[in-house]
């Protein structure tokens, strides 16, 4: 009678201990996912209609992958039998250098991960887009909205964000005359080419794959070749 009792004692523990098991075994991944929906993110919106692009959204994690959202207008091409059909939203993915990532958050988290102030006090000021900037992350949260900020921290990541985003969208540019409009290819090239030169693009690496196809295009004007390979060099640095 007591061994048949403590053989029952001993299979209570063991299925005891497999169900322990078992709840470890499940609950490892949960973990795991929870920690990566935690993953500190950086959103910056535009808004200002009028313009080619009138909305865009960057979205940004901290291990340096991303997104570029972005609604553009119709777009005729040279070729006046060539045209967009209507409007179309863009969708691509981004993925920023470690420095110029560590850059963007280091600022987001020396502004109190945006839940602040960032606007003007001044008046009579221009109006140049809604932009506002986002912050989540399991250290803090925050947003702000402006037109124009008088916080010098603020007006430099504005326009590295401006950059960034103006990058994405050459790239698109290209992609539609490279099959569509070759003839303005020359012209967009060497507006890219200064915009680098002027720090008013930045991020190359996002359209090395576009730069590559023009590169790489034998039926392609040679200047614009070359100036695409020279792109390609000083973007290599930047992915």
């Amino acid at each position: 009678m007591f061994k048949m009792r403590f053989e029952v004692l001993v299979a209570v523990v063991a299925l005891g201990s497999g169900v322990c098991a078992d709840a470890l075994q499940h609950t490892a991944p949960i973990g795991v996912a929870s920690d990566a929906k935690a993953l500190p993110t950086v959103t910056f919106d535009f808004d200002r209609p009028g313009l080619p692009v009138p909305r865009y959204t960057i979205v940004l994690h901290e291990d340096g992958s991303g997104t570029y959202n972005a609604d553009e207008v119709e777009r005729k091409s040279a070729d006046a039998a060539v045209q967009q059909v209507s409007a179309k939203h863009v969708d691509r993915p981004l993925n920023l250098s470690a420095e110029m990532t560590a850059k963007i958050f280091t600022t987001a988290r020396t502004l109190n991960h945006f839940d602040m102030f960032c606007g003007t006090k001044l008046k009579n000021i221009a109006d140049t887009g809604k932009k506002t900037l986002s912050y989540s992350g399991s250290d803090g949260k925050g947003s702000c909205a402006y037109n124009y900020s008088d916080d010098k921290s603020i007006s430099s990541l504005t326009e590295q964000l401006f950059a960034i985003a103006y990058t994405m969208d050459v790239g698109r540019r290209l992609d539609f005359e490279r099959r569509f409009d070759r003839l303005g290819l020359d012209a967009e090239m060497i507006s890219l080419e200064k915009s680098v030169q002027d720090k008013n693009a930045l991020e190359l690496g996002n359209i090395a794959p576009t730069l590559r196809r023009i590169a790489d295009d034998e039926e392609m004007m040679q200047r614009v070749r070359a100036r695409a390979v020279k792109l390609l060099q000083q973007g290599a640095g930047s992915k």
